[in-house]
């Protein structure tokens, strides 16, 4: 039996006929021009159950699997990658709420009222998660949080945040223990007292901003500390614990920019005539769209597997760093060999291929760098962990 049931195909029809209709047109006109998602849309997604997806029915949610996050997340990708992104804000968020905060926040979340920033990586603190400085100290009933953080999107537009912070010093043979995530609510649209931030200026994943930000003597309650009863490196073990599901997503969004990339590209090697005929007649051309797609079917698969073990409970570490490295890797080529297919008009703004390009090269560096993957990969092939 394969992967894709009725079920899932009728999830998929409904979120690419979203996705062209809803979101490509909106895409089309405000990336250009670095515009945020509209609210409008936000709802849209949100009574479409999107934010919700992985979150329990009985906390509001449709209880579904990875594999059809993914579904999901590929079709939204391919008409701009920030919407397919945004959606994790709810359903990739919640881990370590006690039962309590769980009934709380799970229903909102689900149904996109509720939706989250997470404030991880630091200027020295990246790919090595462990070196977190950022720290946070008791001080009587609240916690005082200090320290700069990196690349924390949509921190201005959350309705909440989680931080990573250092509780304690830092022991090198134990460099990921002394940790801690916090959680806390702020007024959506601002900055709350105590953290200030300055917006990054990148050159894609435009539809929402990425802050700078600094924490001065910001304070939380002794219960804004997540999993606090699951030992010393419950912060750190929180943060890298989702991420199965999180690189399946990102390989989910890299074949969805190739996908934009290859349609786009095929529709207008048909259009375009050169030399008294349409360029899809060239075999240079016809070889590199058969490329392509064989690429996209690659990584798709590959990704089908990868979610099919998580929502099985298998471990799959290793898998998810193949589908995402192979998927992130793809997409570059893909959406390169498009725009060159679509020659000086590509490398224009007129058209969205350049928006597939720029966003697929982030692909390469979020959710895990190439590099971290290869390193993941080859640590389980030749045995050292």
């Amino acid at each position: 039996m394969g992967y894709m049931t009725e079920e899932r195909r009728m999830i998929q029809a409904t979120a690419r006929e979203f996705a062209m209709k809803e979101v490509l047109p909106i895409a089309n006109e405000l990336d250009r021009v670095k515009g945020d998602i509209p609210m409008s849309l936000r709802d849209k997604m949100a009574g479409l159950g999107y934010f919700g997806m992985r979150i329990p029915e009985e906390y509001g949610g449709l209880g579904l699997g990875a594999f059809e996050y993914i579904i999901v997340a590929e079709e939204l990708a391919r008409a701009w990658m920030s919407v397919a992104s945004i959606i994790a804000r709810g359903n990739g968020l919640g881990g370590g709420f006690t039962r309590e905060q769980r009934q709380a926040y799970l229903p909102r979340m689900a149904r996109g009222e509720f939706l989250g920033a997470v404030a991880l990586s630091e200027p020295e603190a990246g790919s090595d998660l462990a070196n977190v400085q950022c720290k946070a100290t008791l001080d009587g009933d609240e916690w005082v949080i200090n320290g700069n953080k990196m690349w924390c999107t949509f921190a201005d537009g959350a309705d909440f945040m989680t931080v990573l912070c250092r509780i304690g010093e830092m022991d090198p043979a134990r460099r990921h223990a002394g940790t801690a995530q916090f959680f806390f609510e702020k007024e959506r649209g601002t900055l709350p007292p105590g953290i200030s931030g300055t917006p990054i200026h990148k050159i894609g994943y435009h539809g929402w901003k990425t802050w700078e930000l600094r924490f001065e003597d910001f304070r939380v309650p002794l219960s804004a500390r997540l999993s606090a009863d699951r030992g010393d490196d419950a912060g750190f073990k929180g943060a890298m614990g989702f991420l199965e599901t999180a690189r399946a997503h990102t390989a989910a969004r890299s074949i969805g920019l190739a996908r934009g990339g290859l349609e786009d590209a095929t529709a207008y090697a048909k259009q375009r005539v050169q030399f008294g005929q349409p360029i899809a007649k060239f075999q240079a051309i016809r070889f590199k769209l058969a490329e392509m797609a064989a690429e996209i079917e690659a990584a798709r698969q590959l990704n089908y597997f990868v979610c099919d073990e998580i929502d099985s409970g298998r471990r799959c570490d290793k898998e998810a760093a193949m589908a995402k490295w192979f998927a992130s890797e793809m997409s570059e080529r893909v959406t390169s060999e498009a725009l060159q297919i679509h020659g000086g008009y590509g490398y224009t703004t007129e058209l969205p291929i350049e928006r597939y390009w720029r966003d697929a090269r982030l692909t390469k560096i979020f959710e895990g760098t190439s590099e971290i993957q290869l390193r993941i990969i080859s640590d389980r092939v030749i045995g050292d962990r």
